[in-house]
């Protein structure tokens, strides 16, 4: 049976001003970075074989249909995170990905752990079991997307979503307590 210390476990808890992750078990997380990130909508073809393959995407004669709207395929953020957030950079946009302390923006959510797995902790998420970090008001439907996006992408070996006051109580060495949240 696996005791505390031989499970590299990663703890990860994405806060309103800022994101922290690190190893279960260490006193202090290893990394710590605002939780706000830039972006920038980009648009226009990076790859060179994108205009062939829409040059022959004419409308289907046997079931009629169009080809889509190309303008919108097109666009996509581009997200800076990090030391990269902090330099001005024209038509940036200062977002974050939460309100009111829910998500509102899973695609910010994903793009900061993959930062803090991939760029600040240098580890494989495939390799580590999670611990996330998450609001008491949390609904199952955010609870559910958190799940999704770490077992279907990243793959991760177990989960644990745990609830930010629960969280507290144990920081304080305490198996119970009341925690006031405001």
């Amino acid at each position: 049976m696996y005791g505390g210390d031989e499970v590299s476990a990663i703890v990860i808890d994405v806060g309103s001003y800022s994101c922290k992750a690190g190893y279960a078990g260490d006193d202090t997380p290893k990394c710590v970075f605002p939780s706000v990130v830039g972006s920038i909508e980009q648009t226009g073809d990076t790859d060179e074989a994108k205009p062939e393959k829409e040059a022959d995407s004419g409308s289907d004669p046997k079931n009629g249909s169009k080809p889509m709207d190309v303008d919108k395929a097109k666009t996509k953020r581009k997200f800076y995170l990090g030391q990269e957030f902090e330099f001005r950079r024209d038509h940036m946009e200062v977002i974050s990905p939460l309100k009111d302390g829910t998500v509102i923006d899973w695609e910010v959510v994903d793009n900061i752990w993959n930062h803090a797995f991939r760029r600040r902790l240098l580890i494989n998420p495939e390799e580590h079991p999670m611990l996330i970090a998450e609001p008491s008001t949390n609904s199952g439907q955010q609870r559910e997307k958190a799940a999704e996006l770490m077992f279907e992408k990243y793959k991760v070996p177990a989960l644990f979503l745990a609830k930010n006051a629960v969280l507290t109580s144990f920081a304080s060495g305490r198996a119970t307590s009341l925690v006031v949240d405001w």
